[in-house]
């Protein structure tokens, strides 16, 4: 039996995460300009929020377990009809696990990201993204994602598990 892929975080940036959406941060490479009188910098545009045609944008919580690394991740999954943004509220870093939208998702595809803690992710419609990968301690995410009456979650099983490293 062959050993496990292994994948290594790489940093996320907004040029290396392109591919899949956007990465949502307060940064000199995103257009801000000053609000309230100057007391306020808003960091404007930062993420393309898709309800699909059918859908409305909503405003969840989700609350995540942390993940015991290494990590063996056996599936994916992905949203057809709108985006998904994951913006942390607990200070604390998480994976990003992504593969480009295709018919399904394979295991050379995988790309891996480190998310520091001010940085949130808009996962692009049709992405294939892990569920959430909250490191070290329980840890809250603010999620605007499209909720309409038909679902929109497709899951797939890898054909062979990915073990999940950092640096």
């Amino acid at each position: 039996m062959s050993a496990p892929r292994t994948l290594v975080a790489e940093p996320l940036t907004r040029e290396a995460f392109a591919p899949f959406g956007d990465v949502i941060e307060c940064s000199d490479a995103v257009r801000h300009f000053p609000i309230n009188a100057g007391n306020t910098e808003r960091y404007h545009d930062l993420a393309r929020v898709d309800a699909g045609g059918r859908g409305r944008a909503a405003i969840s919580i989700f609350r995540g377990q942390p993940r015991e690394l290494p990590f063996m991740a056996n599936m994916m999954e992905r949203h057809r009809l709108g985006s998904q943004a994951f913006v942390p509220l607990s200070g604390r870093p998480y994976l990003v696990l992504v593969a480009p939208p295709s018919p399904r998702p394979r295991a050379d595809q995988l790309r891996l990201f480190l998310a520091r803690a001010e940085q949130g992710v808009n996962y692009a419609r049709d992405v294939w993204h892990h569920p959430l990968l909250a490191l070290e301690a329980e840890s809250d995410f603010l999620i605007v994602d499209r909720i309409a009456a038909e679902p929109d979650c497709e899951e797939h099983v890898l054909d062979e598990g990915v073990e999940l490293l950092l640096p």
